[in-house]
């Protein structure tokens, strides 16, 4: 279970470096203002500086949720555990919070809870 854990706790990681990217360097490009529902460029410019915050709020997730993979796999497993559960429970509550308060980007918030919470799950069935 642990293993697996791990491995959806990458792709999570993986998929919030990608939105890292979208928000942080890419905001202002047409697919991106498309994917996040920002309708002119005017708008994703005056947005700018909210989307490239929360999209370090995105790595930085990634970032410890990837190095709880690697503590893990270099033999310290509690502080791996713990480090991979605080990224991708970070996530987890951060989709939520996107789907109670902007319903319409349920979709959104799955794609940004689905591998994170597999993780969570695994993981806290590999502890118990």
């Amino acid at each position: 279970m642990d293993v697996a854990g791990y491995i959806f706790a990458g792709l999570a990681a993986a998929v919030h470096v990608y939105i890292f990217v979208l928000e942080s360097i890419l905001w202002t490009a047409p697919k991106t203002r498309a994917t996040f529902g920002v309708k002119s460029e005017e708008e994703a410019i005056t947005t700018q500086p909210l989307a490239f915050n929360q999209g370090f709020y995105n790595l930085f997730l990634a970032i410890v949720s990837a190095v709880g993979i690697v503590i893990a796999a270099t033999g310290s497993a509690s502080v791996g555990i713990a480090l991979v559960l605080a990224g991708t429970g970070s996530m987890v509550a951060a989709g939520l919070v996107l789907i109670l308060s902007s319903p319409d980007k349920a979709r959104a918030a799955v794609v940004q809870m689905l591998f994170p919470v597999i993780a969570v799950v695994l993981l806290v069935i590999h502890l118990l």
